[in-house]
């Protein structure tokens, strides 16, 4: 029997961690879901331990996180909701590809392999951790200025402060430069290839029209290549929002977006999954 999800799982991107969804989380449980937002492997600290800590933060894989998000969602009775925002819609997209959760949502996602659209101010907002090949075995973080740019870039500087105060740690750098700048030129696989023709939970792109870091093109383009998977696949662009559309000034209308979408697409008997 088909039960609909009562749980959400909320993915981070890089550069921040679990914190960045403290809105969303007490928002989506005054709505009656039950909300699980997990960090990285070694990141449940907090964002002040992991400033003065950074190899916790350098040392981290790809690998090593889909395993334990997977280890959370299958945890859930009922297959939950799985929304990722910037690379937690990555690691959400690996998740959906792997069978799990009964429909996903990414937020201003990083892409999977083989998107090669790379616009200008997606090339600037990474130039801090890219400009130097040392940077991949390094924990590379944003000055307060560059996350300006990066992130919150419809804010004023003073907004955008004191969100990086809050909010920002560092990023593995080799994360940025083996899954971005790299991944597409590389034989083989890599740790953030999908099968884009495979069946999977109904999945919907939500793209932000000022987002620097990871524009609308970017996810109009990873949403593109599942053009050829039978499972549905979805696009909403909002007007005038940027990067940190999840904690910006009415970032209620997405998260309502997210979740009425997620909830009215969910397939919770998940048929693409082959029965052992």
């Amino acid at each position: 029997m088909n039960t609909a999800p009562d749980t959400v799982v909320l993915v981070h991107g890089l550069w921040v961690t679990p914190r960045s969804w403290e809105d969303w989380i007490s928002y989506y449980q005054a709505k009656g879901m039950r909300v699980l937002a997990p960090a990285y492997p070694g990141f449940e600290v907090e964002v002040e331990e992991l400033r003065r800590r950074p190899e916790i933060i350098a040392n981290l894989t790809v690998e090593a996180t889909v395993d334990h998000l997977t280890k959370v969602v299958e945890s859930v009775e009922t297959p939950p909701i799985i929304m990722g925002h910037s690379f937690g819609g990555t690691l959400t997209q690996l998740l959906l590809a792997r069978g799990l959760g009964s429909a996903g949502v990414v937020i201003d996602s990083a892409p999977t392999e083989g998107v090669r659209v790379n616009p200008v101010s997606q090339a600037r907002s990474l130039f801090p951790a890219l400009k130097n090949p040392s940077n991949r075995r390094k924990a590379v973080g944003f000055t307060p200025e560059e996350f300006h740019y990066a992130f919150t870039n419809t804010l004023t500087a003073q907004q955008s402060k004191e969100i990086w105060d809050r909010y920002a740690i560092a990023a593995p750098g080799f994360w940025v430069w083996e899954c971005g700048r790299i991944a597409n030129f590389k034989p083989g696989h890599q740790d953030t290839w999908v099968d884009y023709k495979a069946d999977r939970a109904p999945l919907l792109f939500i793209a932000g029209e000022k987002d620097h870091i990871m524009p609308p093109s970017v996810n109009k383009a990873n949403a593109s290549h599942y053009k050829h998977s039978p499972a549905l696949t979805d696009y909403h662009e909002f007007e005038g929002r940027d990067h940190w559309t999840c904690g910006a000034p009415g970032w209620e209308a997405v998260a309502d977006h997210a979740l009425t979408w997620g909830l009215e697409h969910a397939k919770t008997g998940r048929p693409w999954l082959t029965p052992a």
